[in-house]
């Protein structure tokens, strides 16, 4: 019976791979909303950040609008010192600004170390305006 439980106990935790993988949210903060189709150049929304992995020195963070991928939002890069949150100011991006309802938003974020060797990727979308 002790063998099943540790077995039983084993799996359990070996199924939830992804359980420690580094991932993101992300607040728009006080942007200016903005439903024109001619976005605003603003300061990023905060990145709040979980399980970054040991060595990461730089993040990069990408904007895609899922709608219309071929409009560049642009992004920036961030050197990373061990902080959970990213905020306003670190970089500027041109804000979403959807022209005809609401677009789907996804941020990527990239993380390397010291080397540029690549240690991750994670993404986090939210529909705007919300």
């Amino acid at each position: 019976m002790r063998f099943v439980i540790a077995t039983l106990t084993v799996l359990l935790f070996s199924s939830a791979s992804g359980a420690n993988e580094f991932s993101f949210t992300f607040d728009w903060g006080d942007i200016k909303k903005c439903t024109t189709g001619n976005p605003n150049r603003v300061a990023n929304p905060i990145f709040t950040l979980v399980n970054v992995p040991e060595g990461t020195t730089e993040i990069k963070f990408r904007l895609t609008d899922l709608d219309v991928r071929s409009y560049n939002h642009g992004g920036g890069k961030v050197e990373y010192t061990g902080e959970n949150v990213i905020q306003p100011g670190a970089f500027k991006y041109k804000s979403p600004c959807p022209p005809n309802g609401q677009h789907t938003y996804q941020w990527k974020a990239s993380l390397k170390d010291a080397d540029g060797n690549k240690l991750g990727t994670a993404k986090a979308e939210k529909i705007y305006p919300e």
